[in-house]
């Protein structure tokens, strides 16, 4: 297996000055954190772009380093990657924390509402920039697939495959787990109504926010095989005090992990814009947005995902071709629940290589 590649160049792109969003508001000033990985040939039609899920970045290879090692996807030895940070995260693009021209002060809740379409638009503008005029692939899973169902419609002469893993619209059980998420982090008194230092994080509300989305991540089956009900590794007894069970104490570990690099700000304003996602919005009809799709496209579900269960990926799927649109479906087959495309990229690539059910 491969090592994970260093990026060829890493680079900030500013958006033009006044940028409008979808919600009516702007962004100004605002920049876009990149990276290329290989190199883009003569003819720039050798690139493809990896668009990450919520907490990832333009550095494709720090958290997900087996597209590089494992053929099926990309080809390592001829394709160029690129990886673009959104617009509303905290690893470079213009975000919450990020300093609002207006004000001379980080955006803060100030910062403006922006969907994924803006995220599209911004990414179209940066392959304008780079001199690319259509890519060979987008790829992206959870929130990264969002954009690439994007791509594929905003933008169907850009590209000329799309696969999407692990995403639909979200249902009214994801809807309901986002906002409890958002209150955890609002209800911790160090949130400050979105104004808090940047060393004085509501940490609390975060990290109790990362493990409710941890919870959606994995499966029951995977819980159960792991932790069951035995008592902490630490030694702690659930029934004498306040001892935990394991599972609990994993919770809590990958809460505290994680507010030690995200901005709950940042929280806030990304998993709004997976709530909005909604490709049939501003057309008659979802068979409309669909009728615009050119690139062959795949759509990948997980059979144990009940964030974005594999029915609803099946239902897209099938819409798609209602439309005349080029699409298959494909499951992965794993009980590592939504997180199985990090988790099981080995099982993945074999889908994708059309190893596992299709449609």
């Amino acid at each position: 297996m491969r090592t994970a590649p260093q990026p060829a160049i890493e680079g900030d792109f500013a958006l033009p000055d006044v940028f409008p969003l979808e919600s009516g508001g702007t962004l100004r000033g605002a920049r876009l954190r990149y990276a290329i990985y290989g190199k883009i040939n003569a003819a720039a039609d050798n690139v493809v772009l990896v668009c990450h899920a919520l907490s990832g970045s333009a550095l494709v290879a720090e958290w997900w380093p087996a597209i590089f090692s494992l053929p099926g996807v990309i080809d390592p030895d001829h394709d160029a990657v690129l990886g673009v940070n959104i617009l509303g995260s905290c690893y470079g693009s213009t975000g919450p924390a990020s300093i609002d021209p207006a004000t001379g002060r980080p955006y803060g809740n100030r910062f403006p509402l922006v969907e994924i379409r803006d995220i599209v638009r911004s990414q179209a503008l940066l392959l304008d920039f780079l001199g690319i005029a259509r890519l060979k692939s987008a790829v992206g899973a959870s929130i990264g697939g969002m954009q690439v169902l994007e791509w594929a419609i905003q933008f169907p002469s850009r590209v000329a495959r799309a696969t999407a893993i692990a995403v639909a619209p979200l249902n009214a059980m994801g809807l309901g787990l986002n906002h409890l998420q958002r209150q955890a982090i609002m209800l911790d008194p160090e949130w400050r109504d979105g104004n808090y230092a940047p060393d004085r994080q509501p940490q609390r509300g975060l990290a109790l926010a990362r493990a409710l989305a941890v919870c959606s991540y994995k499966s029951e089956a995977l819980f159960e095989e792991r932790f069951g009900r035995k008592p902490d590794r630490s030694g702690e007894d659930p029934w004498t005090g306040n001892g935990r069970f394991d599972v609990a104490g994993y919770l809590d570990h990958q809460g505290e992990k994680f507010y030690s690099r995200f901005d709950a700000n940042s929280y806030l304003a990304i998993t709004r814009m997976m709530d909005l996602f909604d490709p049939a919005r501003g057309f008659v009809s979802a068979l409309q947005a669909w009728q615009r799709v050119e690139a062959a496209v795949t759509l990948v579900g997980i059979s144990s995902d009940w964030l974005f269960p594999p029915g609803d990926v099946v239902a897209l799927s099938e819409a798609m071709r209602a439309a005349g649109a080029r699409c298959s479906y494909r499951e992965l087959v794993s009980d590592h629940g939504h997180d199985a495309f990090l988790a099981e990229p080995e099982l993945l690539i074999e889908v994708l290589r059309g190893g596992e059910k299709t449609g």
